[in-house]
């Protein structure tokens, strides 16, 4: 079953019909349904609605139920991954407002308690100094001044004690030049002195480095164990299917074992801090 881009994330409809379809032929009721699953009905009318999205186990539970055929499963099973998969458009996103973006991250990074960053090329904007920030919205055909300041508030978050950070960058995103080369040791001394805050982990892979993963293509995050976001040049896939976002948590896994921390981390930036002030 193959899907153009733009189809990602609106199969939830065609999930919630095809569930509600394989009761009816296996003859119960909505009721019937979720005492057989130990749901409540309510939960059942949402999922058939298309209200609410199904977990796994949720699905699980009631192909099981309805003594569903193989085919049927691998069938749904299609269908529920792609309704747990989104595709962003980034001229979407323009269109929006970048300002509206920092929001959404922002929500998200709120209602998350554990976030993981693999950072392939450039620094995020929780990392960065003002003057980066700016550097990487220089190139965007809409009015970056909202963004830039949505970027920079959103900062505050990693003083929040409650929740836990995992950086891992490349040394090409740490070295990559966004900026001067003077404004760039900035930066670098910025990502120094954040090594230091409890709840932030910030590791450093250099170039050279063995992995025992493959190598890696994209930038991505992680939001607990419960979403996933993965950079594309044009947009950004968003991951709710708890497989594909276990997949990302083994790969993060996989950098986080070989990348420096802490004075290792700290060591590297100063050699690389004083090569662009030289």
């Amino acid at each position: 079953m193959t899907f153009e881009p733009e189809q990602l994330g609106q199969s939830a409809q065609d999930l919630a019909a095809r569930l509600k379809e394989l009761r009816k032929q296996a003859g119960l009721s909505g009721d019937r349904l979720a005492a057989r699953c130990n749901i409540s009905q309510s939960k059942v009318s949402r999922i058939e609605n298309g209200k609410v999205r199904p977990s796994l186990v949720d699905i699980e539970q009631i192909l099981r139920a309805l003594d569903a055929s193989p085919d049927e499963v691998a069938e749904v099973a299609a269908l529920a991954r792609v309704a747990n998969t989104e595709w962003r458009n980034l001229r979407d996103l323009r269109r929006k407002g970048l300002a509206t973006r920092q929001a959404e991250l922002k929500a998200l990074e709120a209602s998350s308690t554990h976030m993981r960053y693999f950072l392939l090329s450039m620094v995020t904007g929780l990392l960065a100094t003002p003057e980066y920030v700016r550097a990487s919205l220089a190139d965007s055909p809409v009015d970056t001044a909202k963004a830039v300041a949505g970027k920079l508030e959103r900062q505050a978050v990693l003083y929040d004690r409650s929740k836990k950070f995992t950086f891992l960058l490349t040394e090409q995103a740490v070295r990559w030049p966004v900026v001067p080369a003077l404004a760039l040791a900035e930066q670098m001394d910025r990502l120094s002195s954040l090594t230091y805050l409890p709840n932030v982990r910030i590791g450093i892979i250099p170039v050279g480095t063995p992995t025992r993963t493959t190598t890696p293509l994209n930038t991505f995050t992680i939001y607990d164990s419960s979403l996933a976001t993965i950079e594309t040049m044009t947009g950004s896939l968003v991951l709710r299917d708890i497989r594909d976002i276990q997949s990302y948590l083994d790969y993060f896994a996989c950098y986080e074992e070989v990348a420096l921390f802490d004075e290792q981390a700290r060591g590297k930036l100063a050699e690389w801090s004083t090569a662009c002030r030289s």
